[in-house]
C-alpha cells in the first residue's frame, strides 16, 4: 500500500486522484474504505515512515486522509490533527470538558438547551481527531451511547418543548442507511419535532459515503421536517480536494442548510488568514460559516489549547477580510455543561477566568 511520495508543502487534486487511484486496494465502496483505515501505530509507521508514539486513545485513519498527511509531512495541519503525538498522554484537562454527562437524558440524548437535544446513535467516527473533546467519551457506551428509543421516545412525548434533533456522537453519517433511516422515521412519528439536524465529518473525511443511497435516505426524509441542516466540521482548507467538493455539491442539490463548524486550535489554524482561507473555501462551496469553537479543556488534548485572549484578538481580524455573512460565531462551551457562550469581546481581550 504504501507509495514513495516526496515532501512537498501542497498537494494537487490531480496528483491526489492519481495516488489513490494506484494505493488503494480495495473496491470503490465507502465501507471498504472505511474497513481498510489504519488502526495501529506500527502499520502507521511502515506508512508514513515515522515512529508514531503509543498513547492511551485508539488511532485511526482512513488511506486517503493518510496519504494527505504523507504528502504533506510533519508540521502540517492534517498531520497535527490526526498523528498520535506523546503530548496526549499529559495528565491535564478534563474527561468531559462541556458537561455532557450532567444532561445526559434517558435513552441516548442530552438535553442542555430548552428546545433542542443531541441524540447519540453511535460512538464511532469516520477519523479519530487527536483534539476530540469526546475522546475520553466515545468508548464508555453505557453512558452516553447506549441505545434505548423506549426511554427517548418517553423522554421526548413529555418534553414537547423539544423542537429540533441534533444527530452527534460518533458520527451520525457511518451509520448504515437503513439504521439512518429509521432512526429518522422514528423522530419524524413524534409530532413535536420539527427540525433534524446532523454534526458531521464524512463529506471531508469519506466523501465515498456520500452516495446515492445516503441521498435518496436524505431527500425522502426532508418532507417529514420543517428543515434538515447539515454541519459539516472543517478545520483547514488542506483537508479539501475534488472528491470533497464534489460530495458537498450532491448535498447542496438536495437543497438542505449546509452549515459549518470549525475548531481554533493550537499550530492547527490559529491565525486569521487560516480562518479566512477556510471561510471562503465553505462560501464557495454554498456552506455557511456557523460555528469557529474555541477549543474545550479535553484530557488528551490540552496541546491543542489556544488562550482565549489570542482566540479574540484573530477573530477581531476577521471582519476586514471576510463580510459579516461570511464570519462564524466565535463561542466557547462552559465545562459545567450549562451550553455556549459568545467567546468574542469587542471591549477587551483579556479574560477573567470566571463564566457567567
Amino acid at each position: 500500500m504504501a507509495v514513495p511520495i516526496g515532501p512537498v508543502t501542497t498537494i494537487s487534486k490531480n496528483k491526489l486522484k492519481t495516488m489513490l487511484d494506484s494505493s488503494l486496494e480495495f473496491e470503490n465502496d465507502w465501507r471498504d474504505e472505511f474497513k481498510n483505515s489504519f488502526r495501529s501505530t506500527h502499520k502507521l509507521h511502515q506508512f508514513l515512515g515515522f515512529e508514531i508514539p503509543k498513547t492511551d486513545y485508539p488511532l485511526f485513519i482512513p488511506v486517503r486522509l493518510a496519504l494527505k498527511i504523507k504528502e504533506l509531512g510533519q508540521q502540517s495541519s492534517l498531520w497535527k490533527q490526526f498523528v498520535p503525538s506523546t503530548l496526549e498522554n499529559e495528565d491535564k484537562g478534563l474527561v468531559d470538558p462541556i458537561g455532557d454527562l450532567v444532561h445526559s437524558k434517558p435513552g441516548q440524548l442530552i438535553h442542555r438547551y430548552q428546545n433542542r437535544a443531541l441524540f447519540m446513535p453511535t460512538n464511532i467516527c469516520p477519523v479519530l481527531c487527536r483534539y476530540c473533546f469526546r475522546k475520553n467519551e466515545l468508548f464508555n457506551e453505557k453512558e452516553l451511547f447506549e441505545a434505548n428509543l423506549v426511554e427517548t421516545q418517553k423522554y421526548l412525548l413529555e418534553h414537547s418543548e423539544i423542537n429540533e434533533i441534533i444527530f452527534s456522537g460518533g458520527d451520525p453519517f457511518i451509520l448504515s442507511d437503513e439504521k439512518l433511516a429509521s432512526y429518522i422515521d422514528f423522530f419524524a412519528s413524534i409530532k413535536s419535532i420539527k427540525h433534524l439536524r446532523f454534526h458531521t465529518r464524512i463529506p471531508v473525511i469519506l466523501p465515498s459515503r456520500i452516495n446515492q443511497p445516503l441521498l435518496e435516505v436524505l431527500k425522502k426524509s426532508s418532507g417529514h421536517f420543517e428543515t434538515i441542516s447539515i454541519a459539516i466540521h472543517s478545520n483547514h482548507v488542506d483537508e479539501w480536494d475534488q472528491e470533497i467538493e464534489t460530495a458537498i455539491m450532491k448535498l447542496n442539490r438536495l437543497g438542505l442548510q449546509l452549515l459549518s463548524q470549525t475548531v481554533l486550535l493550537k499550530d492547527v489554524n490559529n491565525t486569521a488568514q487560516d480562518i479566512v482561507n477556510l471561510m471562503n473555501k465553505l462560501v464557495k462551496n454554498k456552506i455557511r460559516p456557523y460555528y469557529l469553537h474555541h477549543p474545550d479543556s479535553v484530557k488528551g488534548g490540552m496541546h491543542f489549547m489556544v488562550p482565549l485572549e489570542e482566540g479574540r484578538k484573530i477573530y477581531s481580524e476577521l471582519r476586514d477580510q471576510l463580510p459579516g455573512w461570511a464570519i462564524p460565531q466565535y463561542i466557547i462551551d462552559r465545562p459545567d455543561g450549562r451550553g455556549k457562550l459568545p467567546a468574542f469581546n469587542p471591549e477587551s481581550f483579556n479574560f477573567s477566568g470566571q463564566f457567567i
